[in-house]
């Protein structure tokens, strides 16, 4: 899903790099990978907050360890159910919202990732998982396959929001932070005026990552930026209709300057929507039923054009 549009500009991306069948690309063969370095050199100083960035929602939920307790995330009755075996398999229909692992979203084009982690209660390790209902990966082995792709792509930069904060205490976050400076050292751009940065100051400084906090321990590292900078108005609705109305409204009322912004283009299932399509999970029950992936695609062209 796309979650991030920063502005009404068109920008035409091409395969995921996959060959011709003579196993060249063609002069006019964009590769989605670097698609921020293929940009016409017009655009390479324009204030990065007006160009259309596309994310992804739970960007990190493409795979959750059904084994694993449920995360804090979740109210006590949704963890007294799931000590019924079978109640953990159905959670993981709904909480699994991508079906591509990071380095796959970023060679497909993504630069926003939606992030919310926890440390798993019982740890002794002060280890930090992602988390949607179910814990995911490890954050440090996300974090090192997403700079492993920004290694070979030197040109590509990307939006990291930590958003939701679980079970983390004052350790858990320094921790974290650590991690996030050994994964990505030199990269990390600190946190400025929104409107000096472009893609060719970045080049410039050979910075690659923004990482977006929002928790007030940002104010302690230079290189997070407060979560008020990328603010993501949510619509919180099933209904196709009054997701384009929210998203229509929300980006004509952005501030003009100042902050980046995310459009969250996505349906949100509530209790009734789960209970009524229990078995066939997220993607067939609100997505497919509802013809998102066309009538969401159609109004991204339009906002592109």
């Amino acid at each position: 899903m796309l979650a991030v549009r920063k502005a009404r500009r068109k920008l035409r991306m091409g395969t995921i790099c996959s060959p011709n069948p003579s196993g060249t690309k063609t002069s006019s063969e964009v590769c989605n990978a670097d698609w921020m370095a293929s940009l016409p050199p017009h655009l390479h100083n324009l204030p990065l907050s007006n160009l259309a960035i596309p994310g992804s929602h739970d960007s990190f939920s493409y795979w959750v360890d059904e084994k694993s307790p449920v995360g804090p995330d979740q109210t006590q009755a949704i963890k007294r159910l799931a000590r019924i075996s079978l109640v953990k398999k159905l959670m993981k229909k709904w909480s699994v919202t991508q079906n591509l692992t990071f380095r796959e979203q970023l060679e497909a084009g993504i630069r926003y990732f939606d992030l919310r982690v926890s440390s798993k209660p019982g740890d002794a390790d002060q280890e930090i998982y992602f988390i949607h209902g179910l814990f995911g990966i490890k954050v440090w082995d996300g974090l090192m396959e997403i700079d492993s792709f920004l290694t070979q792509h030197p040109q590509e930069i990307i939006f990291l929001d930590f958003n939701h904060f679980y079970a983390m205490d004052e350790t858990h976050h320094k921790c974290l932070v650590l991690q996030i400076q050994e994964a990505f050292g030199n990269k990390l751009c600190p946190a400025c005026s929104v409107e000096s940065l472009t893609l060719q100051t970045l080049w410039e400084k050979n910075c690659q990552v923004l990482i977006f906090y929002h928790c007030p321990f940002y104010k302690q590292y230079p290189f997070l930026w407060p979560g008020k900078k990328i603010p993501a108005p949510w619509a919180n609705t099933t209904s196709v209709r009054k997701l384009i109305l929210f998203l229509e409204t929300t980006l004509s009322e952005r501030a003009p300057r100042g902050s980046f912004h995310v459009s969250q283009a996505i349906l949100t299932p509530r209790v009734k929507t789960i209970a009524r399509g229990l078995v066939g999970g997220l993607k067939n029950t609100l997505v497919h039923s509802n013809g998102w992936n066309s009538r969401g695609s159609s109004l991204l062209s339009q906002e592109r054009s």
